[in-house]
């Protein structure tokens, strides 16, 4: 089972969900799943029309940001805007979690939404170290 690590109320991040996962995510109650792996990343992984086709059969909404390496600002952008529309929780997910992280966080950062203290401490909580991708 894959794990989910709680962020915040409004997210949580995990490694690489398979599509059976999509129905804990929505017995679970979240209401987006963001997907920043690009396909084809390792020939296991489900590939992104896999997961958003058991995303729409649970009910859940889904997005594809597909992150390499560090992300741009228009990716940034569109998950910051994502979780903000979001009817419920969301959770995005990569290879490990961390460009999920790191993206959301980066966006959080640069609109004020939270300070960069409390990004890395939500991050260490959930597993990650953000302190060398956050601005000071």
């Amino acid at each position: 089972m894959t794990d989910f690590r709680r962020v915040t109320d409004s997210l949580s991040v995990s490694p690489q969900i398979s599509t059976q996962d999509v129905a804990r995510a929505k017995a679970e109650g979240f209401s987006l799943i963001v997907n920043n792996r690009p396909d084809g990343e390792d020939p296991s992984q489900p590939t992104s029309a896999e997961i958003e086709a058991a995303a729409k059969a649970a009910g859940l909404s889904y997005l594809h940001v597909p992150v390499r390496g560090g992300p741009t600002q228009e990716q940034v952008d569109a998950v910051r805007e994502a979780v903000e529309a979001a009817d419920g929780p969301v959770l995005a997910f990569c290879r490990s979690g961390t460009r999920s992280i790191v993206t959301w966080s980066i966006g959080q950062a640069l609109s004020g939404a939270a300070d960069r203290e409390t990004l890395v401490k939500q991050g260490y909580e959930a597993g990650y170290d953000l302190s060398g991708v956050l601005p000071h």
